[in-house]
């Protein structure tokens, strides 16, 4: 499993609804992307949950790299580009994946929190917690799915949870989500990822 997001930071006044009717004009052309496991069409609005930014960051998991680089190289990624620019697309290795109780349900919001990895801890155990706090995410009541994922250039771990209800059982920014598409979510291997 891979991860990928890129996120456009708008204007305080910017008009919310440009992004809305972007992906609800466009969302859908996602729905069979090969490779793709889940991507989270993501919203946050400034002074809405805690967000000090209007930003759109869709965040994506995918189940091969071939299908990765075809949105990124193939031309559906240069549709956003032209209209925000290019952004700096950050990436992520899977380390854990778990589907929740309300797997079935739709997604209403998503949570992302980022941690450093600190110098001097022993990395396998540090991973393995990891994966208990994706299994602790997934069991929660609303949970779709949770992911754990880390940057190792960065050194930084990302939790990344879908959720069907307004208040979400995690920590960290969260976003509303406009649209999931998940043709191989069915395919996310789950579990630990080593």
């Amino acid at each position: 499993m891979h991860a990928m997001q890129y996120e456009f930071t708008l204007p305080a006044d910017y008009d919310m609804d440009v992004i809305r009717s972007r992906v609800a004009r466009v969302g859908h052309l996602l729905d069979d992307w090969h490779g793709l496991g889940v991507k989270a069409y993501l919203l946050r609005e400034r002074s809405v949950h805690g967000s000090p930014v209007n930003q759109y960051g869709p965040f994506y998991l995918w189940n091969t790299v071939e299908g990765m680089n075809d949105f990124l190289w193939g031309g559906a990624f240069q549709g956003p580009v032209n209209d925000f620019g290019r952004p700096r697309v950050r990436q992520w290795t899977g380390v854990a994946y778990e589907e929740g109780g309300a797997a079935d349900s739709p997604a209403a919001f998503a949570v992302r929190r980022c941690q450093p990895v600190p110098e001097g801890v022993e990395l396998g155990a540090f991973m393995a917690d990891s994966v208990d706090e994706t299994e602790r995410l997934a069991a929660q009541d609303g949970a779709l799915l949770a992911a754990a994922v880390v940057d190792t250039r960065a050194w930084e771990l990302v939790h990344f949870s879908l959720w069907a209800h307004d208040t979400p059982k995690a920590e960290g920014e969260v976003y509303r989500v406009l649209h999931l598409s998940a043709p191989g979510r069915g395919a996310l291997p789950r579990g630990r990822q080593w």
